[in-house]
């Protein structure tokens, strides 16, 4: 089954603390995972961050409902209890709890009011039900991102030849290849197919040289370009070789670079423009937000 939906973790987690005693973090973790059957790689299911798991982070999220509600309490670092709020919600047999069921308790509405006070509704409906505010949040950059990566290959694909190969030129150089940018202009070359071709240094120490062909293509890129461009490897005597495209390859192109000696890195258009908004190429920094969470050492008095 899908991972639950943070408001349909509080009731378990309320029964989980119903026996008064001080519970875990990682305790509830373990046990409402159990309870909802859920597979490894389910529980394993990271946040777009990569920082977090996303089941976790859903069982963090209920319980600090919960306490913003006065039906739990916090004991210590990551622990908590049931409180007798709790247990009265518990004897009164709830079918679900959820946000709205929450609102009943004043302090909860307070928060939930606080930075609510334009164009929001209290209750769920102006939310997602299984979502956290983390998710919200990273979900509202990734379409951010992805807006911004279709920007950027629509400009790539218009731009001139000379452009394209400056371009590529200063995405090497902020990935850490090339050395000087001296270097890299001098190790790249323009060719005839508007694209560029050349050589540049692996490391700043130009230890090993990278074999480098770049296409402005609208088409699927197949195998016989690629097999064409292992073959140029091989009059170069080089053993590695990046081949960037503005368009995509077949997937016969991309099961060929597995089974070859030489090491070829494909790169599509899409890959192309996360590496060009990763290292700051042809993107501006417009806000920067910094979310910060409780720091559990600060105030444990253990």
């Amino acid at each position: 089954m899908a991972v639950p939906g943070f408001q349909s973790l509080m009731l378990p987690i309320l029964k989980i603390a119903s026996d008064g005693q001080e519970h875990t973090g990682g305790e509830a973790v373990d046990l409402l995972a159990l309870q909802f059957k859920l597979a490894d790689d389910e529980r394993r299911e990271l946040l777009p961050s990569g920082r977090q798991s996303r089941f976790s982070n859903r069982v963090a999220w209920a319980r600090a409902h919960l306490k913003l509600a006065g039906l739990l309490e916090t004991t210590g670092r990551g622990k908590f209890c049931i409180t007798k709020r709790g247990l009265e919600v518990l004897q009164s047999a709830p079918a679900n709890l959820n946000i709205k069921f929450l609102m009943q308790f004043s302090e909860y509405a307070e928060f939930r009011a606080a930075p609510r006070k334009s164009n929001h509704h209290d209750g769920e409906e102006d939310e997602e039900p299984g979502q956290t505010p983390e998710e919200i949040l990273e979900s509202s950059y990734q379409t951010l991102r992805r807006d911004l990566a279709d920007e950027l290959l629509g400009r790539v694909k218009n731009s001139s030849p000379r452009f394209f190969e400056s371009l590529v030129v200063d995405l090497l150089l902020a990935m850490g290849y090339g050395g000087s940018r001296a270097d890299a202009g001098q190790a790249v070359g323009r060719s005839s197919d508007g694209g560029i071709d050349g050589i540049i240094k692996e490391d700043k120490l130009g230890l090993d040289v990278v074999y480098i062909q770049a296409k402005r293509w609208e088409g699927t890129i197949g195998r016989p370009v690629v097999q064409a461009f292992a073959g140029s490897l091989e009059g170069q005597r080089s053993r590695k070789g990046v081949l960037i495209t503005t368009s995509q390859f077949s997937q016969d192109a991309r099961d060929y670079v597995t089974r070859i000696e030489k090491k070829i890195v494909l790169i599509d258009g899409e890959q192309l423009a996360q590496l060009m908004i990763d290292h700051n190429i042809g993107v501006t920094e417009v806000a920067n937000y910094v979310v910060k969470k409780a720091d559990l050492d600060y105030f444990g008095e253990e």
